[in-house]
């Protein structure tokens, strides 16, 4: 199952984000459900997050969320995990 996993920061929180960003890919790189994932942008400047996820179900997503260090870290003002359709790639 593909979930879409759409995360704004909250304001003023780019530094949070670059603090735990190591941690945030070595998770990504250790837990092998990630297909597709990059940082959502506003100019020059990263905003959120869009990730990708290949898991068995909805609640396999949602452990994946809670347990990124970016939301251990308190990165996030929301995060929506939206099933997803591949068309295209």
């Amino acid at each position: 199952m593909l979930i879409a996993l759409i995360a704004k920061d909250k304001d003023g929180a780019l530094q949070t984000r670059k603090d735990n960003r190591a941690d945030h890919l070595a998770y990504i790189e250790e837990t092998g459900v990630v297909s597709q994932a990059g940082p959502l942008m506003n100019g020059d400047d990263m905003i959120g997050s869009l990730v990708i996820l290949d898991v068995e179900d909805m609640a396999a997503a949602q452990r994946w969320a809670d347990n990124d260090p970016y939301a251990k870290a308190g990165l996030f003002q929301s995060v929506d995990l939206i099933h997803w359709k591949k068309v295209i790639g």
